[in-house]
């Protein structure tokens, strides 16, 4: 018996009168929330409009979560059309099941939707939002936990994970608690994220393909971990080699980037100096620089003006 462990919950949903709240939609929620407020916080340093991002959110969410449905579904097909299953259960999505890549694959094209009617380019939106899409995923993590899935191999390890009721049938016992390393991975990445915008300047997507390079190196050790059925590919797990191929395409775009556009845009939302929500004062700012540089033409007029009536009372005398 473990002397210390994390306990499972008891049950992953709870009743608010006849109003079911299940742990996992809760957590995918509050996620979303916390990536639209710091992705909005971004936005507004980066000279844009209070409001953009949760706009273009409104897009990218729903085109997120149809895609992460997807890919689960389509790369565990079995779990829905296999003799036995019921087709139907494909579209519970708050049992669980979402594929981040798909997730963000598809979300991509809601927010290309969005900032094209907006006017604004992908790449910055991307950018501002990548840390909080980070945290997104540290947080709706503990969705697995609520639903006692997606877990790692048997451990002993004073932080093992208390599973009590499977459904994939495995026996209850302690294994490595895969969500929570993921978690805190992601946590990570939304930190080196930040730290890196700033000394560096990341930007045309820049900012994105950090996180998403960042992410794939932790989730290819941590799918290693796991023991829930999946497909496998020459002795690796079916994510494992997605999370290498995206790898690599981050990489090659932060350094192809680099070369082709290097700093980062001056506009990302056309308009947004002119009516005074530029984030962080940056409105203000520039009616400093206005100010300033009127200031300093008019010192120059006037030194210039002095100069000449010295030229002139010299030539009088």
């Amino acid at each position: 018996m473990e002397l210390a462990y994390i306990p499972s919950p008891s049950r992953g949903v709870l009743y608010i009168g006849p109003i079911p709240l299940r742990g996992y939609a809760f957590c995918i929620i509050i996620g979303v929330f916390v990536a639209v407020w710091l992705g909005n916080k971004r936005w507004l340093a980066r000279g844009g409009r209070a409001g953009t991002v949760a706009d273009i959110a409104v897009w990218a969410v729903p085109f997120g979560l149809v895609g992460g449905r997807l890919y689960h579904v389509i790369t565990d097909y079995e779990l829905y059309f296999s003799e036995g299953r019921d087709w139907v259960d494909a579209f519970k999505i708050w049992e669980g099941g979402l594929g981040i890549w798909g997730a963000i694959a598809l979300g991509a094209v809601g927010a290309w939707i969005g900032c094209r009617r907006r006017g604004i380019p992908l790449p910055a939106w991307a950018d501002a939002l990548a840390p909080g899409i980070a945290l997104a995923q540290a947080i709706g993590r503990w969705g697995n936990w609520f639903n006692q899935e997606l877990y790692g191999k048997e451990t002993d390890l004073p932080w093992a994970l208390h599973i009590t009721s499977s459904a994939d049938g495995r026996v209850p016992g302690y294994y490595h608690p895969t969500f929570l390393y993921e978690s805190l991975w992601c946590i990570g990445v939304a930190l080196l994220v930040i730290w890196a915008d700033r000394r560096f300047k990341l930007g045309h997507g820049r900012a994105f393909a950090l996180y998403v390079a960042a992410y794939c190196a932790g989730r290819f050790w941590i799918e290693y971990m796991r023991v829930d059925d999946a497909h496998h590919i020459l002795g690796l797990r079916l994510n494992n080699w997605t999370a290498m191929v995206v790898f690599v395409l981050a990489v090659v775009y932060l350094v192809v980037s680099a070369k082709k556009r290097p700093g980062r845009e001056t506009v990302v939302e056309p308009g947004a100096s002119d009516d005074g929500t530029d984030g962080d004062g940056a409105s203000g700012a520039g009616a400093e620089d206005d100010s300033g540089g009127e200031t300093e033409a008019s010192d120059a007029k006037a030194e210039e003006a002095a100069e000449k009536d010295e030229a002139g009372s010299g030539k009088k005398t």
